[in-house]
């Protein structure tokens, strides 16, 4: 019984850790940018805004702050992922391997929001200023990034949150029922060793759907874009099994509802 009450809680506190950075997430990348003054332009000429933006030792040195942040974060995320790691922290912590990794995200993308450095002096890539772009560009942004989240959650739900945050796994050793993973069947183990990031389309629509991109969000957007990219790698059989399991979660989340209305 002591084993539990050491484990429970601390899964507890990384799932809390990593929800509210979640929560803390959407507010940096929709929030803040939807509502404006993230950068100013530095003439009309994109192109002597940017020659210029090279020359700035300010600007030049935010953007290396924010680069090396977003590094770190990368470094971090897939480090962590690798077999030799996760083996050696299965090794030392057990069923807390995916709570470890999930904190420990959680942590890196703190760090990551916290230190973030804007470049308001920057050049912009593209803003909406004239009227009637002025107005509806961004309530069109606000309703994509609405919509990306509400996916990003649907889907989290879909592929069983409480695994992906590590509160499963401790939930079922508790009950001696072993590793989630072991019951799963060769289908969805060959699907989770393919993706790596399952609301990648959602969150580059978040990172690239603004109504000004300015210099460091346009550095957070390709640099997180690219990382995205290269951590996929699905196939027909996988999108076959997504489908498939996709029709089965909306089937069992309806059936109470037609049962009650009968």
């Amino acid at each position: 019984m002591a084993p539990a009450l050491l484990l429970v809680p601390t899964a507890l506190a990384s799932f809390i850790l990593a929800f509210g950075t979640g929560v803390e997430f959407v507010r940096f990348t929709s929030l803040r940018p939807l509502l404006g003054g993230v950068a100013e332009p530095r003439g009309p000429d994109m192109r002597q805004g940017w020659l210029a933006a090279l020359q700035d030792p300010s600007i030049l040195g935010s953007l290396a702050w924010d680069l090396g942040l977003l590094l770190l974060f990368v470094g971090q995320h897939s480090l962590m992922a690798a077999e030799r790691v996760k083996a050696w922290t299965t090794r030392y912590f057990g069923v807390l391997q995916r709570s470890l990794y999930v904190a420990c995200t959680a942590l890196a993308l703190q760090v990551v929001m916290r230190y973030w450095e804007p470049v308001p002096r920057g050049p912009v890539l593209w803003e909406a200023r004239v009227e009637p772009w002025a107005t509806w560009v961004p309530l069109l942004c606000f309703v994509l990034h609405v919509i990306s989240w509400l996916l990003i959650f649907s889907i989290l739900l879909v592929f069983d949150y409480a695994e992906l945050m590590g509160l499963k796994q401790v939930y079922y050793h508790v009950l001696g029922l072993g590793e989630p993973l072991a019951l799963k069947s060769p289908r969805a183990l060959r699907l989770f060793s393919h993706l790596r990031h399952p609301v990648c389309v959602e969150l580059l629509t978040v990172l690239w759907g603004v109504p000004t991109l300015g210099t460091d969000r346009l550095l957070l957007a390709l640099l997180l874009t690219l990382y995205l990219g290269l951590a996929h790698g699905l196939d027909q059989q996988d999108l076959l099994y997504l489908r498939s399991q996709l029709q089965r979660k909306l089937y069992l989340l309806s059936r109470p509802q037609e049962e009650g209305a009968e």
